[in-house]
């Protein structure tokens, strides 16, 4: 059997940046990078703002993610480690199935079951201790 049997990865999907101001973070990645903003939403119950940058060749995109209030997880991460890389995520067929795979593997997810992510997509995260010190997160497209 190998690692990725029963998960079902397919692709980088994204990288998560948080950010304090994310006019000004995009300001950078649009100008100084050359990407465009290709969707943007509020997420209240992740207490962001996002935005996802993406360029014309495709690959993986960027997303940045802005604290709504000081109680914001993002903001929380802002608060101790500072802006920044936040979380590096992977495509997956069924993260449910990703998620159980990876279970049985012994790593702890952050949710008992997928939530809501970006553009209706069904997310959940490896816990950093599982994953070598980064947040993983689990993306299945909507």
């Amino acid at each position: 059997m190998t690692f990725t049997e029963g998960i079902g990865l397919r692709r980088i999907d994204h990288v998560g940046i948080a950010v304090p101001d994310l006019d000004a973070a995009l300001e950078w990645y649009a100008g100084a990078l050359g990407g465009t903003e290709v969707h943007r939403e509020v997420n209240e119950a992740q207490g962001v703002v996002e935005a996802m940058v993406a360029w014309p060749e495709g690959g993986a995109q960027v997303q940045l993610l802005a604290p709504l209030g000081d109680a914001s997880p993002i903001a929380k991460f802002i608060g101790s480690k500072g802006p920044g890389l936040q979380q590096l995520a992977f495509t997956v067929a069924d993260v449910e199935a990703a998620a159980a795979a990876l279970r049985a593997r012994g790593c702890r997810l952050l949710y008992e079951e997928a939530r809501q992510g970006t553009a209706g997509s069904k997310i959940n995260f490896v816990h950093p201790r599982d994953a070598g010190g980064v947040l993983v997160e689990l993306v299945e497209p909507a």
